[in-house]
């Protein structure tokens, strides 16, 4: 049984026939503009058309294209090489920089050492013993004189 059989069916029991009539405009419509839509589809298929075919332009732009292409590829990948090589000299220069800090560090550490036993030497060394220090001091005076 059809849509449009059981709608009738049902406007016969419900008393609507008025539903039935529209129906009918509907589904001629409907298949009017089916058809429309199959004859412009005719039309549309059938109708000559002209064929361009790649001619000089098309070779130059694809030849452009591919030329962009390879440069841009070339001018990245040199980027990143230039961007590689600058880091490895910035990293020389600070190794550079903390070995040069280091040896300054050390050349201080080895003076501070050499002034402390320099110090302790003076403190402990003496010219002569310290029971004969008045002794010396007298001899000293007569020098002098």
């Amino acid at each position: 049984m059809s849509f449009k059989d059981r709608i009738a069916d049902e406007s016969t029991v419900s008393g609507v026939g008025k539903f039935a009539g529209e129906l009918g405009e509907l589904d001629e419509a409907v298949s009017d503009f089916r058809l429309s839509v199959h004859v412009w589809s005719e039309a549309a298929i059938s109708r000559p058309r002209t064929v361009v075919g790649a001619g000089r332009r098309g070779v130059w732009r694809l030849a452009a294209a591919w030329a962009l292409g390879c440069f841009l590829v070339a001018g990245s990948v040199s980027g990143g090489v230039y961007e590689h090589l600058h880091r490895q000299q910035l990293a020389r220069i600070a190794a550079a920089r903390v070995a040069e800090q280091q040896r300054v560090a050390a050349q201080q550490a080895r003076q501070e050492e050499e002034d402390l036993l320099a110090k302790v030497d003076s403190d402990i060394s003496r010219e002569v013993p310290s029971a004969m220090e008045p002794l010396a001091q007298l001899m000293a005076e007569d020098e002098s004189k």
